[in-house]
C-alpha cells in the first residue's frame, strides 16, 4: 500500500488507546481540568460505573466561545506555549489530547462559560474535528463535560471492562486520591442517582486531618507522624504511618509531585530504605505524602497518561526523602511526642553517603499527634464489655488525682514470666518486651559506635579481581570516593574489570564480588545503594540479639528501670530490629473498661 495520512478520528481513537484505558482514566483527565480551570467545587455523576455516563462539573474559568472547537482537537493547550513552558510544567495537563481522545471513543458533550459571558455554549464532538456548531446553554459560570456509552464504536476495547461494581471502584479511589491532592476544593461523587460523597474544602489543619481520616480511616491519623521537612529546596509534607501501622498491601500509599498523584521507583526506594529495620516482614508502611520542588528539576512529561514523573536530579531527591523520613521515624520515642528539633542532625557516612546535600541547618517542623500507646483494646474485647455494660446501672465514676509522671514509660512494677516488664505510669501500665526492647537499644548503640568513626577497612591479602560490563567499570571508576567512604578500595584494571583491595571488617565473611555487583546496579537503578548499609546492619542485629537480655532471665527493678530509661532515648524504640512492637500501653481508662468500672 501507498503512504497515506490516517484519517482524524482514527488516530484519536489511537490516542485515546494510550489515554482512556477505563473509566476512571477519563474521570482522571477531566478532573484534572477542572483543577487547571481553577475550581473551588467539582461534582463527578456517574452511571453504570462510568460506562452509560461520565458527567463531571466545575465552577471554573470556563472556556470562550471561540476555543470550544480548539479545546476538541488535538495538540491544541492553553497550558504550553513553547519547549521552555514544556520543561517547566505547571499545570495538571497540557498535552492536549485528553478531550479530542475521548470523544473519539465515546458521544461527548462540551458546555462552559466564562465569567463575562451572558450565557454559555454547548458542542457535541466525534472525534472528527469537524462540524463543531456551537448552541447557546443556561449553564452557570464554569464548564461540564458530559461523557456518555464510553467505547460504543469500539466494541473489542468495551469487552475488556469489568462489571459496573468494579469499575466505579477505580473511579471512587481514585477521586479520593485526588481529593488528598488538593485540600482547598470541594468533592461531590454520585453513583446511579446516589450521592456517595461530598467533600467540603479543608482550609485548616484540623480540616485536612478529618478528610485524611475520611479517606484513610481514622485509625491512620491516630498512629502516624505528621512531617513538614525542608532541605536544598526540597519540601516534604504530610503523614507517615508509624511502623506498627502497617498493611499487607501497597494499597494506602499516596505520593504527590507538585501536587500530582504518581508512582516512582526512586520514591519508593527511598521509603522502603527508611522503614527498613523497623517493619516486620511482608508488611507495607502507609503515607500520604506531598513532595515539592522547582518544576524545572522534574519531568511530568515522561507517561502518556502522566502517572510517572522523571526526577532531573533523581540522588538528591531519593537522600532528600531518605533523610526526611528516617529522621522522623527515629525521632518517635515515648514522651517525645511533641520534640522539636532545632536541627537536623547529619547522618552517618554509612547510613547515608550523600548527606553532605542537606546541611545541619535544615530546619524541620515536626508536629506528631501521638498518644503514647501502642496498641488498642482488642474489638472482640471492647465489644464484649459494651455488650456486659448494657446489663449494668451506670454509677457515678469516682475520680482519684493521678499520680504524678514522672517518666514517659513510668516505673518498673513486676518482670511477668521473665519475658514482660510491667510498669506503672501516671496514664495506666505499660507492658514492655524485655529482650525485644533491649535488643533495639544495644542495635542502636552498636550502629552508633560503629558509624561515628570511620569505617574501619580491611585489606585483603588477594585481591578480588571481578568482570564487569564496560558501563559498570565506568560506574565503578565514577564512584570511587562513595566507595571508599564505605571502607572499600575498588580500582578499575580493565575495559571491563575492577579490582577489590581492601573491605569493610565487618563483613569479611561476605560475598565481597556479588555485594560489589549489586551496588553498582543499585547506583545505575537509583542514583545511590544501601546494600552495605544493610548488609552492616544484618551482623550489627545479629551482634545486638545474642548480647540482649535473654527470655527467661530474671530482671531485677533496677535493671528493668535502667532499661525503660533507656528505651526513652533511644531512636526507633517502638519496634525490634525485625519490626515486632517493643512496647504497649492501656490507658485507666482501657483499665476502667475491662472491669466495668464507670459505667
Amino acid at each position: 500500500m501507498r503512504i497515506h495520512s490516517l484519517p482524524t478520528q482514527l488516530v484519536n481513537q489511537i490516542a485515546a488507546g494510550e489515554v482512556v484505558e477505563r473509566p476512571s482514566s477519563v474521570v482522571k483527565e477531566l478532573v484534572e481540568n477542572c483543577f487547571d480551570a481553577g475550581a473551588r467545587q467539582i461534582t463527578i455523576d456517574i452511571e453504570q460505573g462510568g460506562i452509560r455516563l461520565i458527567k463531571i462539573r466545575d465552577d471554573g474559568c470556563g472556556i470562550v466561545k471561540e476555543d470550544l472547537p480548539l479545546a476538541l482537537s488535538r495538540h491544541a493547550t492553553s497550558k504550553i506555549a513553547s519547549l521552555q513552558d514544556l520543561e517547566q510544567v505547571s499545570s495538571m495537563g497540557f498535552r492536549g489530547e485528553a478531550l479530542p481522545s475521548i470523544s473519539s471513543v465515546a458521544r461527548l458533550t462540551l458546555i462552559s462559560r466564562t465569567p463575562d459571558a451572558d450565557y454559555a455554549w454547548r458542542v457535541n464532538a466525534d472525534g472528527s474535528e469537524q462540524d463543531f456548531n456551537p448552541q447557546p446553554d443556561p449553564h452557570p459560570q464554569g464548564t461540564t463535560v458530559d461523557v456518555r456509552d464510553l467505547f460504543y464504536n469500539t466494541p473489542a476495547r468495551r469487552k475488556f471492562l469489568k462489571t459496573e461494581k468494579t469499575e466505579f471502584a477505580h473511579i471512587e479511589t481514585l477521586i479520593k486520591r485526588m481529593a488528598l491532592s488538593r485540600f482547598d476544593l470541594g468533592f461531590t461523587l454520585t453513583h446511579n442517582q446516589k450521592e456517595i460523597f461530598n467533600l467540603k474544602p479543608a482550609l485548616n489543619d484540623s480540616e485536612q486531618e478529618q478528610r485524611v481520616a475520611g479517606i484513610c480511616g481514622s485509625a491512620f491519623i491516630e498512629n502516624a507522624v505528621k512531617i513538614d521537612f525542608a532541605a536544598s529546596d526540597l519540601q516534604l509534607t504530610g503523614w507517615v504511618g508509624l511502623p506498627t501501622f502497617s498493611r499487607s498491601q501497597q494499597d494506602m500509599q499516596f505520593f504527590y509531585v507538585n501536587g500530582r498523584l504518581v508512582r516512582d521507583k526512586l520514591v519508593s526506594h527511598a521509603v522502603k530504605q527508611a522503614y527498613q529495620d523497623v517493619l516486620f516482614h511482608g508488611r507495607h508502611p502507609v503515607f500520604v505524602l506531598y513532595l515539592t520542588l522547582d518544576p524545572t528539576l522534574v519531568d511530568v512529561n515522561a507517561h502518556p497518561a502522566k502517572l510517572e514523573v522523571r526526577f532531573r536530579e533523581g540522588r538528591l531527591v531519593h537522600d532528600f526523602l531518605f533523610s526526611a523520613l528516617h529522621r522522623s521515624l527515629a525521632d518517635v520515642r515515648p514522651g517525645h511526642e511533641m520534640a522539636q528539633p532545632a536541627y537536623v542532625e547529619p547522618l552517618p557516612p554509612l547510613a547515608d553517603a550523600q548527606q553532605s546535600a542537606f546541611p545541619a541547618e535544615a530546619k524541620p517542623n515536626y508536629s506528631p499527634k501521638l498518644p503514647p500507646q501502642q496498641a488498642l483494646l482488642p474489638l472482640q474485647v471492647e465489644e464484649a464489655i459494651q455488650a456486659y455494660a448494657s446489663l449494668y446501672p451506670k454509677p457515678e465514676p469516682v475520680t482519684q488525682p493521678a499520680p504524678q509522671q514522672a517518666k514517659p514509660l513510668g516505673q518498673a512494677i513486676a518482670h511477668l514470666h521473665n519475658i514482660y516488664i510491667l510498669s506503672e505510669t501516671a496514664n495506666g501500665i505499660i507492658l514492655v518486651d524485655a529482650h525485644a526492647a533491649h535488643e533495639r537499644v544495644t542495635y542502636e548503640r552498636l550502629k552508633q559506635q560503629y558509624q561515628n568513626g570511620a569505617v574501619p577497612s580491611q585489606p585483603l591479602l588477594l585481591p578480588i579481581k571481578i568482570k564487569v560490563s564496560s558501563a559498570e567499570a565506568d560506574l565503578a571508576e565514577q564512584e570511587q570516593d562513595f566507595f571508599n567512604t564505605l571502607g572499600f578500595e575498588i580500582n578499575r584494571s580493565g575495559p571491563e574489570t575492577v579490582v577489590l583491595r581492601s573491605i569493610p571488617a565487618l563483613l569479611g565473611n561476605t560475598d565481597m564480588e556479588t555485594l560489589v555487583r549489586d551496588v553498582l546496579a543499585d547506583i545505575n537503578e537509583h542514583g545511590v545503594s544501601q546494600r552495605v548499609q544493610e548488609k552492616s546492619n544484618e551482623l550489627l542485629a545479629k551482634v545486638a540479639c545474642h548480647g540482649s537480655v535473654r527470655a527467661h532471665r530474671r530482671l531485677t527493678i533496677d535493671e528493668m528501670n535502667a532499661l525503660l530509661r533507656d528505651m526513652e532515648q533511644t531512636e526507633r524504640i517502638g519496634q525490634c530490629n525485625h519490626g515486632r512492637p517493643t512496647w504497649i500501653e492501656l490507658s485507666t481508662r482501657e483499665l476502667d473498661k475491662f472491669f466495668l468500672r464507670g459505667q
